[in-house]
Order: structure tokens, then C-alpha cells, then sequence
């Protein structure tokens, strides 16, 4: 079963516990890429000996080229090495995790290639999947959700007919701010928004959390994933992020998949799918969990939220536009230039300001990122 894999996003949190749960299945990697990380970087292409690697920063790329020259792994650079990582011959899987709509063009690459994706990349299917759908359709690649709720409506679904699903109930920790309301989050620090309750997450899909924009692009995913409209998708707030996602069916029986808030679990199912296999995650103790509780989330108060379920019904590249200024947003929040209110208020307009377009393809996608960009930092 031993197999070799390409990781993309491998110095980020989801790439190095992709990293631990290779290790632990006893693979190889044949393939690395960060954006400029190269100090993790160069410990993992020492210690893992990869074929290839490709660092997004350039200069990052060369200064790396230099410091691994005593190697023999290869390095390239910008998009074009990210898909050469993407569609590397040797690879048998393509784990992207990826930050950002970065992810949606090796998402492409590999399919093209024929490759298996576990793909822990949102944006992807936030912001091109139909693209993606299309070429998924046209070619003999697959995809295997790595994001924990998505894996777990995956292996909920295991076995069953899609005539029987009726709902997918997707769960929310509700980030550090549940149960606030505008006024109180008027003067959020980065500090405060980055500390998440249960999960171990980058900084950036940690404010996403904070949010609810995490969620609001997780319903979006979870559409084109599973072929559900928005009204078959509902999402709860589970503090105790123990049930991390259930499916309904028609005769109303409803299908859980609890575990600890551990991320290398999905990623392991991903990458060894349709087996299991024993892993480093923390067994569930049930008598320590003691209560599970839900609440209906609240898109008043996380604007974010209520703007991806607006893009998901508007469909065409309006969910692009609403992702590309939230990437924005978010970077501008984390260097303290906007308030953590005008993360969902920049959202809502920038989406508005995105027109209707009669056929999504990847440069209408990537105008209406940059259109998106664009326009938040226009008005800040």
C-alpha cells in the first residue's frame, strides 16, 4: 500500500501533519512546495529527499537553490512549479493544502494529469468549481476531501445511494467569538481572533474561523462536492467540535462522524481511502466528553457567513469575488490596517460590486479575485 505522494502547502499547518501521518504510514515523498518558507522547507528536503520541490516566492526559490545545491532535488518557482508539483509523473497522490485560490491551479494541473487529489484546498471549489467539475468529467483524476467536515459527510456517505441523502448538517465550532454580538467585536484584536478554542490552524483559516467565513466557504465546498443545492446544506454551531459533520437521509435517520479535534485523521482517510488503517490520533474518550450542543449560527452578527450563502445562490464568479477580498481583508486585519468588522463589510461590497457573468472560465475567475483585491484595498 506504500505509495508516493506530492505535498503542496508542505511547510503549513496542514502540510506538516500530512507530513507526520506519511511518516507514520512509512511513504514517500516525491514532491514538496511552500510559498517562502524555506528554512522548513530545506529541513524536510533533507530529511525526506524529495524529487522535486517548487517554492512560490522566486527569490525564495533561488536563495533555497543555493542553501539545497549538495541535493539532488530540483527546485522551481511560481505558479508553473506548483503545477509541475501538481502533475509530477511519480507521484500517486497530490495532497493541496495550499492557502488561498493559489490552490485552484494545481487542483487543475492534477487533474489534468490523472491524478488522485486530497484536497484541503477550499478556495478551489469556492472559486472555480465548475472548473473544476468540468475537467474532473473530462479526465480520470479524483478528489478526496481533506477538511474535516467534509470528510466526515465522505465517510458518512460511504455505502449509501445519493437518491437517499436529504440533508447535509454541517458542524461549526463557532471560532473564539460565539455568541458575540457587533458591539462587542467592534475592537477585536488579531490576537484575540487567532486563538481558536479546539483546532490548530494557520492564521489565516483561523481568522476565517473567527469569522464564519471558513464556514460560509465550507457550505460553498460541500456544494459542489456532494451535487447539493444551498437549501440541502444546513449548518449547526457544535462548540465541543466532537460530531464534525452528519448526513439526514429521507427517512429522517441521521449519520454522525465523531473523533477528536485531531486534523491528521482526515488526512490520513484521504490518503488511504477506501482503507483504514491505525493512526496517531487521540482515541475519543466519551465519558470525558460528557455533553454535545448545538445553536443555529448567526449571519448578522458574522456577516461573512450570510455573504457566502449570498454568492453560493448568485452562483457565476461571485463566490470568487467574495473569496479574493476576503484573502484581502484578512491580511489587511492581521497587520491591524482594518477593524475585525470591516473583514465581512469589505466581503459584502466587493461581492456586490462583482457583475453576473454568463460563463465562468479560469481568467473570469482570476479577474474577478484581483477585481476583488482591488477593491478592498481601494477603500481602506
Amino acid at each position: 500500500m506504500k505509495k508516493c505522494i506530492s505535498i503542496l502547502g508542505s511547510t503549513g499547518s496542514i502540510g506538516t501533519q500530512t507530513i507526520d501521518v506519511v511518516r507514520n504510514l512509512g511513504w514517500h515523498i516525491c514532491a514538496l512546495a511552500a510559498h517562502s518558507n524555506i528554512e522548513l522547507l530545506e529541513e524536510q528536503i533533507r530529511k525526506f529527499q524529495p524529487q522535486l520541490v517548487s517554492v512560490y516566492d522566486e527569490n525564495a526559490a533561488l536563495t533555497l537553490k543555493g542553501r539545497i545545491a549538495d541535493t539532488g532535488t530540483k527546485v522551481l518557482s511560481g505558479m508553473d512549479g506548483l503545477c509541475e508539483a501538481a502533475r509530477l509523473p511519480s507521484a500517486d497522490l497530490v495532497l493541496n493544502a495550499i492557502v488561498g485560490i493559489a490552490g485552484l491551479q494545481p487542483t487543475l494541473a492534477a487533474i489534468q494529469a490523472d491524478k488522485t487529489i486530497a484536497l484541503a484546498n477550499k478556495e478551489t471549489l469556492v472559486a472555480g468549481g465548475a472548473l473544476v467539475m468540468d475537467a474532473l468529467q473530462q479526465h480520470k483524476g479524483s478528489l478526496l476531501p481533506v477538511d474535516s467536515e467534509h470528510s466526515a459527510i465522505f465517510q458518512c456517505l460511504q455505502g449509501t445511494s445519493g437518491k437517499a441523502l436529504k440533508k447535509i448538517i454541517l458542524t461549526a465550532s463557532g471560532g473564539p467569538f460565539f455568541g458575540k454580538r457587533k458591539e462587542e467585536l467592534s475592537s477585536v484584536t488579531p490576537e484575540q481572533a487567532l486563538k481558536h478554542p479546539n483546532w490548530n490552524m494557520g492564521a489565516k483559516v483561523t481568522i476565517d474561523s473567527a469569522t464564519l467565513m471558513n464556514k460560509g466557504l465550507e457550505v460553498m465546498e460541500a456544494g459542489w462536492l456532494f451535487h447539493v443545492p444551498l437549501s440541502q446544506i444546513q449548518v449547526v454551531i457544535h462548540p465541543e467540535s466532537i460530531i464534525h459533520s452528519m448526513v439526514e437521509f429521507t427517512d429522517h435517520a441521521i449519520l454522525a462522524q465523531l473523533g477528536t479535534a485531531d486534523m491528521r485523521l482526515p488526512i490520513q482517510y484521504a490518503l488511504t481511502y477506501p482503507e483504514r488503517v491505525a493512526s496517531p490520533v487521540k482515541e475519543l474518550d466519551l465519558f470525558q466528553t460528557g455533553k454535545l450542543t448545538f445553536y443555529k449560527p448567526d449571519p448578522e452578527t458574522f456577516t461573512c457567513f450570510a455573504a457566502c450563502l449570498e454568492a453560493m445562490q448568485r452562483g457565476g464568479a461571485a463566490p470568487a469575488a467574495a473569496n479574493g477580498a476576503n484573502e484581502a481583508a484578512v491580511q489587511l486585519f492581521l497587520q491591524r490596517k482594518i477593524s475585525f468588522l470591516q473583514i465581512g463589510q469589505l466581503v459584502q461590497e466587493a461581492m456586490n460590486a462583482q457583475p453576473d457573468v454568463p460563463n465562468l472560465t479560469l481568467k473570469v475567475v482570476q479577474q474577478a479575485d484581483a477585481n476583488a483585491r482591488a477593491f478592498v484595498y481601494s477603500h481602506v
